[in-house]
């Protein structure tokens, strides 16, 4: 998936600043996909080149002038066609994993202080996704009416709180595996 695509979707809903399109990735969908206001920037810069996108710039007496982006017809059309677009697996990086990958050259107890601090990592993740982050969508579909949209933000975020169980089940696994091991490393 491309940046250029996500900002497209956000901007199917409604015109939008950088700044309010960083808060709707950093409320929606930052547990899957992330990024920062210097590259929301630029793609918005080219996403307007490409005639995706108008910026109007909103004059404001007390505050920095306010540049607002719109969706265009070639924005909604080139939206609509990645929409229809089979993606194929996306790559799994996790450095998390090389580490464990390697771990034979660590004492047990270290690679099991590594995994039990993963686990942690993952039950709390998986509490904000259950908990503060269930409400936030809540609370988006009741502010913008988007209830038919709102449906589909929950699958995404139904598939967060999978992974992270998944993870969990991973993790508890990988400890009691270790935990039943030996002591040496050549074992």
């Amino acid at each position: 998936m491309s940046l250029k695509h996500a900002l497209l979707g956000f901007l199917s809903y409604a015109p939008m600043t950088g700044y309010d399109l960083k808060r709707y990735f950093d409320q929606s969908i930052h547990h899957f996909w992330n990024a920062n206001l210097s590259q929301i920037y630029p793609t918005l810069s080219r996403m307007v080149e490409e005639g995706l996108l108008t910026m109007e710039v909103e004059h404001q007496e007390d505050r920095p002038n306010r540049k607002v982006y719109t969706i265009t017809g070639v924005g909604r059309e080139e939206l609509q066609r990645w929409l229809r677009e089979p993606l194929g697996l996306s790559p799994l990086r996790v450095p998390f994993l090389i580490q464990i990958f390697f771990g034979g050259s660590l004492e047990k107890e270290e690679m099991l202080a590594r995994l039990r601090h993963h686990l942690a990592l993952h039950q709390e993740r998986l509490a904000a996704y259950q908990g503060p982050v269930r409400e936030v969508l809540r609370q988006n579909v009741e502010a913008t009416g988007l209830e038919r949209e709102g449906f589909f933000w929950g699958l995404t975020l139904d598939a967060g709180i999978q992974c992270e169980e998944g993870w969990l089940k991973w993790c508890e696994e990988a400890i009691e595996k270790i935990e039943a091991m030996g002591d040496g490393h050549d074992e």
